[in-house]
């Protein structure tokens, strides 16, 4: 996708994007360093974050990365003040680690419904209390991303909607809190996004499959990683300074039509 705004956009500013050594979230982490940004990530997989930084710093940004388990407050704010105190008071977050998976409610443990809700939306909260002090030292703004499943039931999904609903309310609470700070919140609910662990684990279907999934999308594709990252660099950017508790669906148009769609694929595509 060609880039419309300044390359500049974000110079001597640094971003905090959690989970954002791959998928969705990296893509993000790009879009931020295309236009000036210093680039801090974090996740728990320190190879798949140094091999991103490698990416990022191809593209001029300057780079931190540190493994970081969204779910551990401290070692979370150890990440977010050491990235900090090396490129520069953070000043935008991106709230993007999460956890995911296909099960029907009465197959899914009490141990798996909580690791997605403590990934998702325990580790938002995480991130985003962890930031406050940079955040609110001059303004800045926060980033979530969400999902369709916040506010449209899918099959095999109650964990995942029941995590992404929850982080689209603390959205809106911060929003309404953290104003008088000069920090804005907002969120991000991608579509289907080719070439991502997430598109692989909930729609695992053969190319019929997906020849018949984007056939089912009124746009007639899939997202890219690099659509959710401009959408993100927009929310983050001097554009949008009065935009604040608002949810921006980038989806193709999948949800107008709600989940029947893709559940009769699921439920065709585990019955072969």
């Amino acid at each position: 996708m060609e880039d419309l705004l300044p390359k500049d956009l974000f110079a001597g500013q640094t971003v905090f994007i959690t989970g954002g050594g791959s998928g969705i979230n990296f893509g993000v982490a790009e879009a931020f360093a295309r236009h000036g940004a210093n680039v801090a990530i974090c996740g728990r997989t320190l190879e798949k974050l140094e091999a991103a930084t490698q990416k990022l710093e191809a593209l001029g940004a300057s780079v931190w990365c540190g493994a970081a388990d969204v779910r551990d407050y401290d070692a979370l704010w150890g990440a977010i003040a050491g990235a900090g105190e090396k490129l520069g008071r953070v000043s935008h977050l991106v709230c993007g680690a999460a956890g995911n998976f296909l099960a029907t409610a009465e197959n899914l443990s009490p141990s798996g419904f909580k690791s997605v809700v403590d990934i998702d939306l325990l580790g938002s909260f995480n991130a985003a209390r962890a930031a406050f002090e940079q955040l609110s030292d001059g303004g800045g703004s926060i980033t979530f991303i969400s999902a369709g499943q916040a506010f449209v039931p899918y099959f095999a999904q109650a964990h995942a909607g029941a995590a992404k609903a929850g982080v689209d309310n603390l959205m809106q609470n911060l929003a309404l809190e953290w104003g008088r700070f000069g920090i804005r919140s907002n969120s991000v609910a991608p579509g289907p996004i080719e070439g991502t662990e997430g598109m692989a684990r909930l729609a695992p279907g053969d190319e019929e499959f997906h020849k018949r999934f984007r056939r089912s999308i009124p746009m007639g594709r899939y997202g890219t990683p690099d659509d959710i990252g401009q959408a993100a660099v927009f929310l983050a950017s001097p554009l949008a300074t009065y935009i604040t508790g608002t949810r921006l669906v980038v989806d193709g148009g999948m949800n107008l039509q709600g989940s029947g769609i893709l559940t009769s694929l699921v439920m065709s595509a585990g019955s072969k």
